[in-house]
């Protein structure tokens, strides 16, 4: 267990983060889900429309350094490669 008063400090901010990380990856795991689901059924109108949805969790990961940029830029690459194969 953390011993100095900053370490303390450091440790609750820690926790603090963890619990905004987690709620932002689960936003993006779902979006990804929910968009994988679209691709199944070869619904590519609404596909097209989630696409927008998760790539914009994916940003707002990236900007709140929850995620780094590159996997989320390799998500979204790989996500509408499958989106553009819908017929």
């Amino acid at each position: 267990m953390s011993i100095t008063r900053g370490a303390k400090k450091a440790h609750r901010a820690s926790l603090r983060k963890r619990v905004s990380n987690s709620r932002r990856k689960d936003k993006v795991s779902s979006a990804i889900k929910s968009l994988k689901k679209l691709i199944v059924s070869g619904d590519k109108k609404e596909a097209q429309k989630k696409m927008y949805e998760v790539q914009s969790a994916l940003d707002k990961a990236v900007k709140s350094k929850t995620i780094k940029k590159n996997t989320a830029s390799r998500r979204k690459s790989r996500l509408s490669k499958l989106v553009k194969k819908l017929p």
